[in-house]
């Protein structure tokens, strides 16, 4: 059986640890979209890894990880976390395979995105600044440079010399040189080389094998380029459809489709979160959840859980079952607020509007629940948990329409509820 793990919210809802917890089960793990901008935190053996490029199967002896044509690399990003993860001795050797198809970000990328960044002004979206927005627009203005290119470094240096020299015109400041741009990308050839292949190929023999594949997601569903909340919103597809585009695959590939979402809401960068907390209660949440980015270290905006969010993100994906994580980060509270629909000029919302204005004059609805005292921190059975928590998550599952199958109780991989009579508990065994 093949699935894909995606975010159902903003992003930073927790992939990273649910794709390490799935693992095991699985014998590929293949990132489809996104750049070194998304951070996945796992915590195993001890420590603490933020992947970036990798998959976040990594920690795991035996399984293949995949890097998508959907995604974008930064050759001096990737080797950084490779060595990262060898050092802590995780060993790579023949386990990574990246896509001949996927975009580079040159450093004229970084350049373009601090510049275009800096002239919003007001209008800025949030950037990180790693220049995955320019790859993106270079790939699809149909001037960009794919990892396959760097083996004839010939026939590529006229394309990076051309690409070079107008960057330096958009950019007076720049001295950019496309010769010294060359002799990098030459020296990332010969490390990169051995591991690149045709992703869309492999992947259809190992299903023609029968070999278990995970897809996994960066970001999340509400920053889709397409279906997230535009303007404000990444450069790629973290939707569901992003797997088929981003790897290769037909839809038929993928079995079933989990979304993540926390016990709340979060969202870094600009853009409306219709459910934030800017008070004492916002400081609480950052504060007790650690809601700091794992690539920037920006602190997260927080809010309540936002239904309509996570219920558009259902739809989009046809997500099958929920994992929500960080319920223990609620633990002490004595009431829970979950926004169950948006209220716009007078009209009651139970869809989220497509358009970024009325989202932005949109005011949550609200329903107040008790909250417990007990902890839920390292809480491993769901029947262990306080009768509140299972009150709450069976009311999220009730007005989001799909079972909460996992639940997260704490960073560790341990610290996770699977539960039994879901449909994702054949996911967790094989």
């Amino acid at each position: 059986m093949n699935i894909a793990v995606l975010g159902a919210q903003w992003g930073d809802e927790g992939k990273g640890k649910i794709v390490d917890l799935l693992t095991p089960n699985f014998e590929i793990v293949a990132r489809y979209q996104g750049g070194h901008n998304a951070g996945h935190t796992v915590y195993a053996n001890g420590r603490k890894f933020v992947l970036r490029l990798l998959p976040s199967g990594i920690l795991h002896a035996g399984v293949t990880c995949v890097i998508g044509n959907g995604v974008v690399i930064d050759p001096q990003a990737l080797f950084a976390e490779i060595d990262e993860v060898a050092a802590a001795g995780i060993e790579i050797g023949d386990r990574l395979i990246i896509s001949d198809k996927a975009h580079l970000i040159l450093p004229y990328h970084r350049e373009l995105d601090l510049l275009s960044e800096a002239r919003r002004g007001e209008r800025k979206i949030g950037t990180t600044s790693r220049g995955i927005g320019p790859a993106y627009e270079d790939k699809i203005a149909r001037r960009g440079v794919r990892v396959g290119d760097l083996a004839n470094m010939e026939a590529l240096a006229s394309a990076v010399q051309h690409n070079v020299a107008a960057r330096n015109r958009i950019i007076p400041e720049s001295t950019m040189d496309a010769d010294n741009v060359l002799a990098d990308l030459k020296k990332a050839w010969a490390r990169m080389g051995p591991w690149v292949k045709d992703v869309s190929l492999f992947l259809s023999e190992a299903r023609q094998q029968n070999r278990a594949i995970m897809f996994e997601g960066a970001q999340g569903t509400l920053l889709d380029i397409d279906h997230g909340t535009y303007p404000y919103v990444t450069s790629s597809n973290a939707t569901i459809g992003g797997v088929c585009t981003g790897l290769g695959v037909p839809p038929r590939a993928i079995d079933g489709v989990l979304g993540v979402a926390k016990a709340y809401t979060t969202r870094v960068g600009e853009g409306t979160l219709p459910t934030e907390l800017t008070g004492e209660m916002g400081n609480r949440l950052r504060e007790s959840g650690q809601e700091f980015g794992a690539v920037t270290g920006r602190p997260r905006r927080c809010g309540w859980y936002d239904a309509v969010a996570v219920r558009y993100a259902v739809r989009v994906n046809g997500l099958d079952a929920l994992a929500l994580t960080k319920l223990d980060v609620l633990d002490g509270l004595p009431e829970l607020s979950v926004c169950t629909a948006y209220r716009c000029n007078g009209t009651t919302l139970t869809e989220m509007p497509g358009d970024q204005a009325q989202l932005a004059a949109c005011e949550p609805v609200y329903e107040t629940l008790p909250g417990w005292t007990e902890p839920t921190a390292g809480v491993k059975s769901f029947e262990d948990l306080p009768s509140e928590a299972r009150a709450y998550v069976a009311r999220l599952e009730e007005i989001t329409g799909v079972p909460a199958a996992v639940v997260s109780t704490g960073s560790a991989r341990e610290d996770t509820i699977i539960r039994k009579d879901s449909i994702a508990a054949k996911w967790f065994r094989r």
